[in-house]
C-alpha cells in the first residue's frame, strides 16, 4: 500500500479526478482558518443522477488504489446531493439544482479558493 496522500496532495487529486470525469463548477476550498470539520472542502456539479455516481464511484475507486483512508459516503444520486468525506477533504458532488439552493459557497465564503474550474 502506497503512503497516503497529505491533505493539499488528495485535495489536488480529487480536482483532477472529479475534472476527468467531466463535472462542472469544481471550486477547492481551503478551509483550514474556517472549520475545524476537514482542511479542504471540493464542490461540483453533475449534470445528471448518473454522473453524480459517476464522479462519487471514481473517487471511491481511484482513491482506495492510491492508499487514501476508507471515505464515508452521505446522500445519494437521487437526492441530488452526495458528500464523500475522505477525513481531511470532503467532497460534495451537487445537481445545479441543489447547488443553487444550498449556496454552499456563499456560507463559507471566507474560505479562501484554491482552484476553481467553470
Amino acid at each position: 500500500m502506497e503512503e497516503s496522500l497529505n491533505a493539499n496532495e488528495l485535495a489536488h487529486t480529487i480536482v483532477d479526478l472529479i475534472v476527468g470525469k467531466k463535472a462542472a463548477n469544481v471550486v477547492l476550498l481551503d478551509m483550514r482558518e474556517v472549520t475545524l470539520l476537514a482542511d479542504y472542502y471540493v464542490l461540483c456539479d453533475g449534470a445528471s443522477k448518473r454522473q453524480i455516481d459517476a464522479v462519487a464511484d471514481e473517487l471511491l475507486e481511484k482513491l482506495k488504489k492510491a492508499g487514501s483512508q476508507r471515505a464515508i459516503v452521505e446522500g445519494n444520486a437521487e437526492s441530488g446531493w452526495m458528500l464523500v468525506d475522505f477525513g481531511s477533504v470532503i467532497v460534495h458532488i451537487f445537481s445545479p439544482e441543489k447547488r443553487a439552493y444550498y449556496q454552499l459557497e456563499e456560507l463559507w465564503k471566507d474560505a479562501p479558493i484554491v482552484v476553481k474550474i467553470m
